[in-house]
């Protein structure tokens, strides 16, 4: 009986099989059993495990957005310094703590993070904001812990673009025009105490002796940016009373001037109709006539 034995150059595995290759044999060091019709290859074997590892892999590309790296165990998303130039449209929905400073994100779209229900941190520094979405931050999680907007191009803002938030919020390092619209929002934000002398007038509605100064200086030396704005509004006020008023006094004199002519035309022609008493007395004096 003769053994035909053909030897064959073993070809090496390919570079896609090797690591999957590497896990395969840590798992398992059970030798494969004999008596295959065709001699299956290393990545044949790994077959399924390779599968279900690029299936995962490919379950977390689309959670995590392009340039990220997402920390499952924690729930962090870090896109810092990445290059962006807009919020990530698709951030995974578990996200804890968000990092996206260092970026050249100029504006924040209404409704960016509607999706994020366990949001806690979020980090918008050192980027190139110039502007909010008046809904930007209405979705935010009322968990909310840490909301980081310094380091920016901000120089108006409204209680409204931040919504009902109650996050600590940091507003430091920005070319500030201090306003009443932005004295109220610090009066209605949760400021980061730290971080409130950092609040500067670049400009300011009051004139230029208030640039260079804190603004929580200013308030506390009695500077209210706000009593100007609500005199100007006592006196629009003032001045649309005073024309609805002048309206209906016009009015008012229109309508009697036109009774009183009306009134005129009624008594002229009245006095224009023939009197009965007249008429008889005429037919007196026709009748003692022909007597």
């Amino acid at each position: 009986m003769l053994i035909k034995v053909t030897l064959t150059k073993k070809k090496p595995k390919p570079d896609c099989c090797f690591h999957v290759e590497q896990v395969r044999q840590s798992v398992s060091k059970t030798p494969e059993p004999r008596g295959y019709v065709e001699e299956m290859t290393s990545c044949q074997r790994a077959l399924p495990l390779l599968l279900l590892l690029l299936t995962l892999c490919g379950q977390g590309s689309l959670l995590c957005p392009a340039g990220c790296h997402c920390a499952w165990d924690s729930g962090t998303v870090s896109c810092a310094n990445a290059g962006l130039q807009e919020i990530p449209a698709s951030l995974p929905r578990d996200t804890v703590t968000l990092h996206l400073e260092g970026n050249q994100i100029s504006t924040v779209r209404d409704g960016a993070f509607k999706n994020l229900p366990r949001l806690r941190e979020l980090d918008l520094s050192r980027n190139q904001i110039e502007s909010l979405s008046p809904g930007a931050f209405r979705h935010l999680s009322p968990e909310l812990k840490i909301l980081d907007l310094s380091d920016n191009q901000l120089q108006l803002a409204s209680k409204e673009d931040l919504g009902p938030t109650r996050a600590k919020t940091r507003l430091h390092h920005n070319p500030w025009h201090c306003s009443c619209a932005l004295q109220e929002l610090i009066e209605t934000v949760n400021l980061d105490p730290e971080t409130v002398s950092g609040i500067v007038c670049e400009s300011s509605a009051q004139g230029p002796e208030h640039a260079g100064q804190p603004l929580v200086k200013l308030l506390d030396e009695g500077v209210n940016f706000c009593s100007l704005q609500r005199k100007t509004t006592d006196v629009a006020m003032l001045v649309t009373m005073l024309g609805w008023f002048s309206m209906v006094i016009a009015y008012v004199v229109y309508y009697v001037r036109q009774n009183q002519a009306e009134a005129r035309r009624h008594l002229e022609y009245l006095k224009s109709l023939p009197s009965p008493l007249k008429e008889a007395s005429a037919e007196t004096d026709t009748l003692s006539t022909g007597l």
